[in-house]
């Protein structure tokens, strides 16, 4: 019994003393407040890695102030990877729990709990294992870290040092690589991409985003609170007026002439005058009646008409009477023509007035 106790104290001493060592052996984190990283563990990992592949590495990376992160790429982050960061201090218990049950039913570990600030003290100063040893300084340097630097601080150093690809290492490398841009342009969709690729960034790609990286852009933008934008409904154009065919004839098939008609000239009315029987306007370009009137009314002959002294409009036994009726504006014609004998060039006809 007494040896049992023994060795329970002696591994209660070891276990404080590797404490005490793991602690005293801790980076000093104080100058991060005013100072911004050279490099970071993981870009030593990277190359070490390159090295071992024989290849070079090339590590692309350009820091930018906290100012110049677009709002929307800051709260697409904290969607994605720590929610509640401005609320904990460090460490979100709520988290460890819920993640210790997803993974108690799914038999592995699955899920992960960990902040942006535990995230910041792995890239700064650790490596990506899953050992106890390296998770127990994780929690100790996530400590200082909230201890030392306020969260828009740790924030802004978090954007610029974490892993976004093979060689690229914060968001504004990330940004111009991937969107030809720089992160203060970035749209919501955009930084969406870059958010949910922090999850694994050796594997997705935002630039060619894979179906699961699609899938964590929408659930980051509905959690933004971000509407899709509504799609624009463009009216249909309006079909081409034809001409309309030519009316034809249904016979011949040639176009008919559907112009309409212009109104027909007035007539004029024969004035009668009194006298010698001068020229009277029959139409409207008022053509000159030359001749004498006859015995019989006086009425002025019609050109090329001559006078023969006739007044009693016929030429003898067995001619044939013509008789013609033209109604103008109330007034009668009466014109005469001779016998068929006398032919057309005596036929001569009168005016008569009533």
């Amino acid at each position: 019994m007494r040896r049992v106790l023994r060795a329970a104290a002696l591994a209660a001493v070891l276990a404080f003393a590797y404490l005490a060592y793991v602690y005293l052996t801790l980076p000093d984190v104080r100058p991060l407040a005013t100072v911004n990283p050279k490099t970071s563990a993981f870009v030593e990992l990277r190359k070490r890695e390159a090295q071992q592949e024989g290849r070079q590495l090339q590590i692309r990376q350009q820091w930018v102030p906290y100012s110049r992160i677009p709002n929307t790429l800051r709260r697409a982050v904290l969607v994605a990877e720590d929610s509640s960061f401005f609320d904990h201090e460090g460490i979100d218990l709520q988290q460890i729990r819920a993640s210790l049950e997803a993974n108690w039913e799914e038999g592995k570990f699955t899920r992960g709990a960990s902040t942006i600030t535990q995230q910041l003290a792995k890239n700064l100063y650790l490596s990506p294992s899953r050992n106890p040893v390296r998770k127990l300084k994780e929690l100790m340097i996530t400590r200082r870290l909230e201890a030392a630097l306020t969260k828009r601080r740790i924030l802004e150093i978090y954007l610029n040092v974490i892993e976004w690809g093979d060689g690229i290492f914060g968001c504004e490398a990330a940004s111009r690589i991937y969107f030809g841009k720089s992160a203060a342009a970035l749209t919501a969709e955009e930084a969406a991409l870059l958010a949910g690729a922090i999850i694994n960034p050796r594997e997705h790609n935002p630039a060619h985003p894979t179906a699961r990286l699609r899938r964590r852009q929408q659930i980051i933008i509905r959690r933004m609170g971000i509407k899709p934008p509504e799609p624009v409904l463009v009216a249909p154009a309006a079909p081409p007026v034809e001409p309309s065919s030519p009316v034809v004839d249904p016979v011949t098939g040639t176009p008919l002439n559907t112009t309409p008609l212009a109104p027909p000239d007035s007539v004029q009315s024969v004035q009668p005058h009194s006298g010698n029987g001068g020229s009277s306007p029959l139409t409207p370009s008022n053509p000159k009646v030359s001749g004498s009137k006859n015995a019989a009314g006086g009425a002025p002959l019609l050109p090329s008409q001559p006078d023969t002294g006739d007044t009693s409009g016929a030429r003898g036994a067995g001619n044939e009477q013509l008789a013609r009726t033209v109604m103008v504006r109330g007034h009668q014609l009466h014109g005469a023509r001779d016998a068929p004998d006398a032919g057309p060039r005596d036929a001569r006809a009168r005016v008569v007035v009533h």
